[in-house]
């Protein structure tokens, strides 16, 4: 059997979009995903459906994988003949024991590679609003760790002589000793007042942001409870705040439902400068509906609810090999998002109602009137209603062209975050579905946002009430109610 490879690979310090593009590229093909802890679940997710996904993450204070059983489970699954991503937070060569492990690989005869990530050292003073350097305030800046084996309390013996060394110091993995470091730096030259900041970033289960003068940090650190890792950052910079000032920024936001929805909500709320990951994820599957498509060659309404439908019948289509000159129906899409995707296979609605709703789009059909037959092409898991009311006027088919199954691991992946997150968007009762079947669950103070009645009694149904519902189901809908939430309507 041929040896598979392994990539030693930063996952850098947020979500997919901070990942590099050969990250991506390798996570989106590997056969086995070797990842650390408080890695974000939209980097999870872009794993292959049956690629295995093995946490080996290592935290301080926690039970965690030894270092010589994550070099060997590296070791085994290679030689298994896959292909194999070690995904560490940050990246690997900066504190990460990236180098200890290609080191065993290389020993090992595997073949291996390291991809570069972006360091929490960088990345998280940033997200902070901390520049490491200023032309006025830092001329540049030094990484330290503050867990180091074989040494008296873990600190480097050199550490007392940072506290005289210009520009901003960096200082990892030290949150359990703060109150050393400090002492240690100001009886190395460092000023009790020189400000400093205890960060812990985004990507963490708890952010937070300390900043105070060095000789009181690690009091006000303890009061305010910030919890490893954190990130220590010391000098004349650290008093500097200039992170984002968007209005969504700090927000952290789940998405359920399919991955086409959730692409096109998703850049809205980024733009905003919302943390959006996806809390679940619905996958669409075709059904054998039975439907023949040559119906669509006769004088009849087409009806789409979804894009998802849309996609689905163009797909059977593509099957039966009939050429798209020869539809004669008329096409009614229930909003602009099912009219984009029509027109993306070539066609255009000759009906979108005013609202993007099944009540309004049946009141459209019913005023519109024309052709005799109406084709409802949807989910299995469509309002009941619809037909009934579409009934009194037209002959109709309800044909279930397709459902939606939950994909259970990403639901899993995502629970730290989901158990933190400030809003969870449901665009329909299958999503929410979807979402408790999965083992999805709102902790306390996340507040649901529905996409409408039917996406509010999905989550009734679950015991969910009272969740806010945008004034409509389009996409601006939602970001407009998620500014309000948050002071900004």
């Amino acid at each position: 059997m041929k040896t598979g490879k392994v990539y030693i690979t930063g996952a850098g310090c947020g979500g997919a979009g901070l990942l590099t593009s050969r990250a991506r590229e390798l996570i989106s093909t590997c056969g086995a995903l070797v990842y650390d802890d408080l890695i974000h679940p939209d980097i999870l997710a872009l794993a292959p459906s049956g690629a295995g996904l093995i946490y080996m993450g290592k935290r301080a204070g926690q039970p965690s994988a030894r270092q010589e059983d994550i070099c060997a489970k590296l070791i085994e699954l290679a030689r298994s003949g896959l292909d194999v991503v070690r995904l560490k937070g940050g990246d690997p060569f900066v504190f990460g024991r990236g180098g200890e492990e290609l080191l065993a690989l290389r020993a090992a005869g595997i073949p291996c590679a390291e991809v570069p990530g972006i360091s929490s050292a960088l990345a998280v003073p940033a997200e902070a609003g901390i520049p490491l350097t200023h032309r006025e305030l830092s001329r540049g800046f030094h990484v330290v760790t503050a867990h180091t084996a074989d040494t008296d309390g873990g600190l480097p013996e050199y550490f007392s002589g940072l506290g005289s060394l210009p520009g901003t110091l960096v200082i990892l993995m030290g949150l359990s000793r703060l109150e050393q470091i400090a002492e240690r730096l100001i009886a190395g030259g460092a000023s009790p007042d020189t400000p400093a900041a205890v960060l812990s970033g985004g990507n963490t289960r708890n952010p937070s942001a300390v900043r105070a003068p060095l000789g009181g940090i690690a009091r006000r650190a303890a009061e305010a409870g910030v919890r490893p890792p954190a990130v220590i950052v010391v000098g004349r910079t650290a008093a500097l705040s200039l992170g984002s000032t968007l209005p969504l920024a700090g927000v952290r936001v789940g998405l359920t439902g399919t991955a086409s929805f959730q692409s096109r909500l998703r850049p809205l709320l980024e733009a905003e400068g919302a943390d959006v990951f996806t809390a679940a994820l619905s996958e669409v599957v075709p059904l054998e509906s039975g439907f023949d498509c040559e119906r669509l060659c006769s004088d009849c309404w087409a009806v789409f609810t979804s894009a998802n439908g849309v996609d689905t019948l163009f797909g059977l289509l593509s099957g039966a090999r009939i050429d798209l000159r020869r539809l004669r129906c008329r096409f009614a899409a229930i909003g602009a998002a099912t009219a984009e995707r029509l027109a993306a296979h070539g066609v255009y609605a000759d009906l979108i109602p005013p609202e993007p709703t099944t009540a309004s789009l049946a009141a459209a059909l019913l005023a519109r009137g024309g052709p005799e037959e109406v084709c409802l092409l949807r989910s299995r898991r469509g309002s009941r209603s619809m037909p009934a009311e579409l009934g009194a006027r037209f002959s109709v088919s309800d044909i279930a062209l397709y459902t939606t199954r939950p994909v259970p691991r990403v639901t899993a992946a995502a629970a730290p975050y989901t158990a933190l997150a400030d809003h969870i968007v449901f665009p329909s009762a299958g999503a929410a579905a979807d979402f408790f079947s999965s083992g999805g669950e709102l902790a306390e103070g996340t507040v649901p946002v529905a996409i409408g009645p039917i996406a509010a009694s999905g989550l009734a149904a679950h015991g969910v009430s009272d969740p806010v519902i945008p004034s409509g189901i389009g996409r601006e809908h939602i970001r407009s109610a998620l500014l309000s939430l948050h002071g900004h309507g």
